[in-house]
């Protein structure tokens, strides 16, 4: 049987963090971000979906018991869908990680297999742990995963046969969604990404 997964990327985050480095730190939403929670979770609820799969961020988690609450289906969390670890860069500014590293910063896109961006995880890591997730998805039914920009990006470049260095180019905007066949998909599990 084959399963449709809506990849979901968490509504904006607390306007604190705005212009900051965030990966894995744990914030909840904007105002804005709340409110688009809530249109979200009705438009997603109203499609029934089988289980709501979340990170277990509390950005990501929220959406999907809210979700849950409005359908009653299967809720179950994996941290293999959590954002990109940015080590010590977590919650600085991005200008001041600039002004400190200079073009360091640039090798996030120009070597994803070998620079980890505050010590954190390498893009390679990323897309590794994003198959991996993929890969341990329910092929039944309506799948939603509430999940990060870093995670959809990572697969969407490999879906469409992209090296790493092209991930940038398939980050989602908050609150946006992508819908997968894994009917179609399929073929590609197992694959190995390009660098």
């Amino acid at each position: 049987m084959s399963a449709t997964i809506l990849l979901v990327r968490h509504p904006p985050v607390a306007r604190a963090w705005a212009g900051r480095c965030y990966g894995r730190s744990d914030m909840g939403w904007s105002r804005e971000g709340a409110a688009a929670a809530h249109r979200l979770a009705d438009g997603l609820a109203a499609r029934q979906p089988a289980i709501v799969v979340h990170s277990g961020a509390r950005r990501t988690h929220r959406l999907a018991e809210l979700i849950v609450r409005r359908t009653a289906c299967a809720l179950h969390a994996d941290a293999r869908w959590l954002e990109r670890d940015f080590g010590t860069w977590e919650g600085r500014r991005w200008d001041a990680i600039w002004r400190e590293t200079g073009d360091l910063m640039d090798r996030i896109v120009t070597d994803p297999t070998g620079f980890r961006p505050g010590g954190g995880e390498t893009g390679l890591e990323l897309m590794t742990r994003a198959q991996a997730a993929w890969d341990a998805v329910p092929s039944a039914g309506l799948v939603m995963v509430i999940t990060h920009g870093g995670p959809i990006a990572a697969l969407r470049s490999w879906w469409a046969g992209q090296p790493l260095e092209s991930m940038i180019d398939f980050v989602p905007q908050p609150g946006e969604i992508v819908e997968v066949s894994d009917h179609a998909l399929h073929q590609r599990r197992g694959n190995k990404p390009r660098s």
